[in-house]
């Protein structure tokens, strides 16, 4: 969990950096920062959009009497984009789209479900009791 961890706030953030630093001299720093607000500004309208259209398919899932596990899945990804997308940044922002398209989402959805039925299968449960406090 901790290389992890590592990975995600100080690798990443770099990698961001080195990117846009790269890109900030090759395309000019007015350019970059345009592209960095308009892919942002661009995500953050689709995610909205998209995650919208997920509640709804939720929604009348729920109302027929099903259960809207793929569409739940899709709201999670749909999410994850969001927040990806609001990390200012090239690396995010491909990533944030990525998993945005429904096209892209199939695959992430799909490995998604491999590990959630993965973690169903465990038989492992275990139940901590604490103390209560002074």
């Amino acid at each position: 969990m901790l290389p992890r961890l590592f990975i995600a706030f100080t690798l990443i953030p770099l990698l961001e950096l080195y990117i846009l630093i790269k890109l900030g001299s090759a395309m000019g720093v007015l350019n970059t920062l345009a592209l960095v607000v308009l892919t942002g500004f661009a995500g953050a309208y689709l995610a909205k959009r998209q995650g919208m259209q997920t509640m709804m398919r939720i929604r009348s899932q729920m109302q027929a009497g099903n259960m809207p596990a793929e569409d739940l899945i899709d709201a999670a990804i749909i999410f994850m984009a969001g927040i990806v997308l609001l990390t200012p940044g090239i690396l995010t922002d491909i990533t944030g789209l990525l998993l945005l398209f429904p096209v892209t989402r199939f695959y992430f959805k799909r490995w998604a479900r491999k590990k959630i039925d993965a973690w169903m299968r465990q038989p492992n449960v275990t139940i901590r009791r604490y103390p209560p406090g002074p």
